[in-house]
């Protein structure tokens, strides 16, 4: 167990950190641009280059930005999701949010012609998919929180929210198969991920929904440390285990769900996030488990989408292909090294 000392001294390196991961972020993409010019821009000076100025401010930061927002954001959610179930293989998805905005997507993008009002959700143009998404999340969400109200035990609620997960999947893979070639397309690059395609109005509505997340996470401090020890202990603290599971359910139907919608499905971060903080910091105290995994997963975030960036080229790869390869051998590395798993 590190001291608070300690625990200070490393937070600072990973804000450091998050800064050179933004900045070597910011500083990447088809277009080359000088990275002294790049640092002039950003404290306000005047560009050499008319079009550096448009590129970094109306695209490059708020990639940046929403990097972050997506990295801290799924991490937390798959921190709440784990100590919820106290199950290590638990992710954000796990209750069949990110299925239901999959469903969404595919409804508008593959079966339209089912949908009796899509001529009017399609002139909101590029907002459609994104309000398609947030509506399948937030059914199944709603759909996930009536049954907790009615299942007592935990684990029965996470079968049950594989079910969903299940039953949504199949949906989607049946509009799939009657779907023309061009609809599928579009589906399965939404389903790749993207943090660059957001306007400034739907950035800042993500911000209000991953704050309202993490507003909600740090309410359930209490209720996430006992979980920890059992839901028996929970109770003999006093904590109300149906409101404090409902609370964890939505702060993470919030991450999980408007994250997706946004940005689309990516893989890997919410569930190894937690994972890696939990062995560097060597805690399992939530007070400093969210904040940290919240800086991890933007760190996280930031460099794979650097390294999805193919310099001086116009092509990005899949973001999700990104985190899986980057992060994936890092977590076998890390849990083979400490040989445990903290729960």
């Amino acid at each position: 167990m590190q001291g608070a000392k300690t625990y200070r001294f490393s937070f600072l390196l990973l804000i450091l950190a998050l800064m050179l991961s933004c900045l070597l972020n910011i500083s990447s993409g088809s277009v080359s641009i000088p990275f002294t010019d790049m640092l002039s821009t950003l404290f306000g000076k005047t560009s050499q280059v008319a079009s550096w100025e448009y590129i970094i401010w109306d695209y490059r930061v708020p990639k940046a930005f929403t990097s972050i927002l997506v990295g801290g954001g799924l991490s937390l959610s798959g921190l709440l999701m784990q100590t919820l179930f106290r199950n290590p293989l638990a992710g954000p998805f796990v209750l069949g949010i990110s299925s239901g905005a999959s469903l969404g997507a595919a409804l508008l993008l593959m079966g339209a012609s089912l949908l009796a009002g899509y001529t009017s959700i399609s002139f909101l143009g590029d907002v459609s998919l994104a309000i398609a998404a947030s509506i399948g999340s937030f059914l199944v969400l709603s759909v996930v929180m009536i049954v907790a109200q009615r299942v007592k035990d935990t684990m029965a609620l996470l079968i049950i929210g594989l079910m969903f997960g299940s039953i949504t999947s199949a949906i989607v893979s049946v509009l799939a198969y009657f779907s023309s070639a061009e609809n599928l397309q579009r589906f399965i690059f939404w389903s790749f991920g993207s943090v660059g395609n957001l306007s400034t109005g739907q950035l800042l509505l993500l911000l209000v929904i991953v704050a309202l997340g993490v507003l909600l996470s740090i309410l359930s401090i209490k209720s996430l440390n006992a979980f920890l020890l059992g839901e028996h202990y929970a109770q003999s603290l006093g904590i109300s285990l149906k409101k404090s599971r409902l609370t964890i359910i939505i702060a993470t139907g919030l991450l999980a769900g408007g994250i997706t919608a946004f940005a689309g499905p990516i893989a890997f971060v919410g569930l190894a996030v937690p994972h890696l903080t939990r062995q560097i910091f060597d805690t399992m105290e939530h007070k400093v488990l969210i904040p940290a995994v919240m800086l991890y997963g933007s760190i996280l975030m930031l460099l794979c989408d650097t390294l999805a960036q193919l310099p001086n080229s116009a092509s990005v790869l899949p973001i999700n292909a990104i985190t899986s390869l980057v992060g994936a051998p890092v977590v076998i590395w890390l849990l083979v090294r400490k040989r445990k798993m903290m729960f």
